[in-house]
């Protein structure tokens, strides 16, 4: 029988075929699901029930029948799946990881940003926390962000936090969008030198990026796709990339996760350094603690739940 008097700390001295029995025991018991995000450590991907992009596990999210949600990523996508959820218990293994750029805004300067603009729509990434979703009309992700423009017609657009993923919509809708002054640091970071590199490296492989990433490298990128586009493209396309070779431009979790899929193919991530730390910060001790013990609870304020919901919900349903 599980020890749930156990320290995290104690979890991580348990060996690795321990933890996954525990993680499966607690998981059927509790009527548990994991769900994990592309950038996760592999040892948590191995697990997850549904693994994908934030889109794709909002949508699913909304359809289980667990009682707990187990979101192995970062607290906005565990606050998503909360406000998705309100009467399950939704936990986040690591309570310290969050989302550097959904940091870039709070409740107070998208308020003012709205007095500035009392006319313009507010559309918000998903990389946001709850407060700042129930002051936006929709949310967005990677992968449907065009398409959310696109359904607002020509109305002005405040677009959060993303700075990126405002411009790269703008150049393909022509909308009139004011671009908050976030970014993620992982994408941000990636230059056209990091592709002069790469290519002189890989000179006939296909270049890949994430829309997160700047537009100078996004303009040279021979395909922009979220994660799971990314997914999508090398399963699509294994022929060619088997005879050239692709570069992925996006952190390393995701070139890892295609890796193990497709151990053949000729993978090369832009740069080495891409890592996400704080979605590497769960791992299979934690993941097991927290089942266990249901710890990490995500508590939201019901009126912020719910003003938020309208606007994950609109993304939800546009998608």
């Amino acid at each position: 029988m599980a020890n749930y008097t156990m320290d995290v700390r104690e979890y991580s001295t348990l060996p690795v075929d321990e933890l996954v029995s525990r993680i499966k025991r607690a998981k059927k018991k509790k009527n548990a699901v994991l769900l994990v995000h592309n950038y996760q450590r592999m040892e948590v991907q191995q697990l997850a029930d549904f693994l994908g992009d934030s889109l794709g596990l909002a949508r699913e999210a909304t359809r289980t029948d667990a009682d707990i949600i187990v979101f192995c990523g970062v607290d906005f996508m565990a606050e998503t799946a909360k406000i998705l959820n309100p009467d399950k218990k939704v936990l986040l293994p690591d309570h310290r990881a969050d989302c550097p750029m959904a940091r870039m805004i709070d409740a107070p300067l998208l308020t003012e940003a709205k007095r500035k603009y009392p006319g313009a729509v507010v559309v918000t990434y998903v990389n946001s926390t709850a407060e700042v979703k129930a002051l936006s009309d929709i949310c967005c992700t990677s992968s449907n962000a065009i398409k959310v423009v696109k359904s607002l017609g020509d109305k002005q657009i405040i677009f959060t936090p993303d700075k990126n993923l405002a411009e790269y919509c703008r150049q393909h809708t022509g909308a009139d969008i004011i671009p908050w002054e976030g970014h993620c640091y992982v994408h941000d970071q990636f230059t056209t030198e990091d592709v002069k590199i790469a290519l002189e490296m890989h000179p006939d492989a296909i270049f890949i990026a994430h829309p997160e990433c700047r537009m100078e490298v996004l303009s040279i990128a021979d395909h922009v796709a979220s994660t799971t586009g990314m997914v999508n493209f090398v399963t699509d396309n294994q022929d060619e990339i088997r005879e050239k070779g692709i570069i992925i431009g996006t952190e390393i979790g995701l070139v890892e996760q295609i890796n193990t899929e497709y151990p053949d193919l000729p993978l090369y991530p832009l740069t080495s350094t891409a890592i996400c730390a704080t979605q590497k910060l769960t791992n299979l001790a934690k993941v097991a603690w927290c089942i266990e013990t249901q710890s990490n609870e995500i508590i939201l304020d019901e009126e912020v739940r719910c003003r938020a919901y309208g606007a994950v919900k609109r993304m939800i349903d546009i998608s």
